[in-house]
């Protein structure tokens, strides 16, 4: 299997630094070339516009956390997209962990597969106690543990695991990109949901929900493998997502977490 997923992989990202702005600028031109990847993450961008009108009652900022090179900003320009390392298309370089904010001056907070890179995702919930507003929350899409997803994940990246069975919530993470568990997500908020309720009570999931594009996001290529079909059979992709669609709970490869901040 190993073998296979070298064979697939993009040439144009091989020996690139992933902690280093060369992965920036090879995965914007990668994306650039592909429109089946950018038809997945504007319907991304979608999805996050509508369950913020959905399950967030606040005033404030619409910030997002590790914008990279595909921002939510990009479909909805009243977001500021940040980041914790210098990138393309950003408005600025934020901390997620000790973020530059006046307290309780955030509505939302989107985080695409950002949240498995934070070495100390503690500091990151008690910086979402002070920084929203009441009402205000986030939103998190990440890597889904359903058994495809599990299966894939644990053999996709040579510089990021899936251990669904880690002890810690925190991860010895080697750069901001090298060494992340893609599991954080399941580990917290399923697995030691009881955990996190009870660490910081003000913070209450509200909603969780599978997202639908995998097929096509996974026959894109992503950004570090060969796109597999061409753009023009984007119809008939999307024609087999809709028609599988009941099989999800074991197909898909992402998932979002809603966390609003709500009083005692």
């Amino acid at each position: 299997m190993k073998s296979l997923f070298d064979l697939l992989r993009d040439p144009s990202i091989e020996n690139i630094d992933v902690d280093g702005k060369d992965r920036l600028v090879a995965h914007s031109k990668m994306l650039a070339r592909k429109r089946m990847l950018r038809e997945v993450f504007t319907e991304f961008h979608h999805v996050f516009r509508r369950l913020d009108e959905k399950f967030i009652f606040a005033q404030g900022l619409k910030i997002e956390l590790g914008a990279g090179i595909a921002p939510i900003r990009d479909s909805y320009s009243d977001v500021l997209a940040t980041d914790v390392v210098h990138g393309p298309h950003l408005d600025r370089v934020l901390d997620a962990e000790k973020m530059d904010l006046p307290d309780g001056s955030v509505r939302v907070i989107y985080g695409q597969n950002c949240f498995h890179h934070f070495p100390h995702p503690d500091k990151f919930f008690v910086e979402l106690e002070r920084v929203l507003a009441q009402g205000g929350g986030v939103i998190l899409l990440e890597p889904y543990y359903g058994p495809f997803a599990t299966f894939l994940f644990k053999r996709l990246f040579k510089t990021e695991g899936f251990d669904k069975r880690f002890p810690s919530w925190e991860t010895p993470i080697a750069g901001p990109m090298n060494g992340a568990n893609q599991a954080l997500s399941y580990i917290v908020f399923v697995r030691d949901r009881v955990q996190f309720e009870h660490k910081h009570p003000t913070l209450k999931i509200v909603h969780q929900e599978l997202c639908r594009n995998h097929m096509k996001y996974l026959l894109s290529g992503g950004l570090n493998f060969r796109q597999l079909l061409p753009d023009w059979m984007n119809p008939v992709v999307e024609f087999f997502q809709l028609a599988l669609s009941p099989f999800n709970r074991w197909t898909s490869l992402h998932h979002i977490v809603i966390i609003r901040k709500e009083t005692i």
